[in-house]
């Protein structure tokens, strides 16, 4: 590999891993302001700064992420080996390919954040009448509760839609959707894969799509299995919590190699034409 492809590549990695490292470091540190006791009325102020500052650097973080993904897929489609990281790339280097890729993350994303309950749609509920809220209007609640999901952001759209935003659910729905969208893209222009390897990507979105609200299968379920039934599996499920996020970010991490192995020639080169 040329010594300023290799700088590109190693830049990028160095960009992603300290991405995820600061945003790891965000959330340990936050978690220490989320005593009850340490919220006087002289520590409000305080708090609320910080966690303003909790969002500024996790979308710094979700940037130096982002733009360690592009140098490092960019001066991997540059350098043009013959490893699968690099099938990988130049699979989904092409306009079509990236045109997918955003249909996928964008849609998969909205419906993370509708199961998830980040996008909030009550028809029963007058956020105006029962919370006092002002439409629209939108404020960030410093305190308290778990590593992970404070502070929160919360917007009032309309007298029945809102967002409730929570930082370990926003990255994850982040993460889940990228790799989604990733598979989606490869999926689509590797259309000689294994019915096995499709079988891994969909058990990976699928199993991704509870990460935030294991709860969510429950609710869903309770409509085929009655509602005693579906709230003993919703805390079934919410237990699980572990076991889904374990699951589905490996399969998904793995199946794009599992299906650019389809995609290699014998020589280890790419079958698809990165251009077309």
């Amino acid at each position: 590999m040329d010594e300023q492809l290799e700088k590109s590549v190693n830049k990028g990695k160095k960009l992603i891993t300290l991405g995820f490292v600061t945003i790891a470091i965000l959330f340990l540190i936050y978690s220490r302001y989320q005593d009850p006791e340490l919220l006087t009325p002289a520590a409000i102020d305080s708090i609320q700064r910080i966690a303003y500052g909790f969002y500024i650097t996790l979308v710094t973080a979700f940037g130096a992420i982002a733009f360690g993904l592009y140098r490092y897929h960019k001066g991997k489609v540059n350098a043009n080996q013959k490893d699968l990281s690099t099938i990988i790339a130049l699979t989904t280097w092409n306009s079509k390919s990236r045109r997918i890729f955003v249909a996928i993350f964008i849609g998969y994303g909205i419906f993370f954040s509708l199961v998830s309950g980040t996008l909030v749609y009550q028809p029963e509920v007058n956020f105006a009448i029962h919370y006092g809220a002002t439409i629209p209007s939108g404020f960030i609640a410093p305190c308290c509760d778990g590593p992970g999901y404070m502070p929160k952001i919360i917007v009032y759209l309309t007298e029945h839609v809102g967002l409730q935003i929570i930082p370990i659910n926003l990255v994850l729905q982040v993460i889940v959707s990228y790799l989604v969208g990733l598979n989606g893209a490869i999926a689509v222009s590797a259309y000689n894969i294994s019915k096995k390897g499709r079988g891994m990507s969909t058990i990976g979105a699928a199993t991704g799509l509870f990460i935030a609200c294991p709860t969510c299968a429950g609710t869903f379920l309770s409509i085929f299995v009655g509602t005693a039934s579906g709230i003993a599996l919703s805390i079934a499920l919410t237990q699980m919590q572990t076991f889904f996020i374990a699951i589905s970010i490996p399969v998904l991490i793995i199946t794009p190699y599992v299906m650019a192995k389809k995609l290699q020639n014998p020589d280890g080169s790419c079958k698809m034409d990165p251009k077309k």
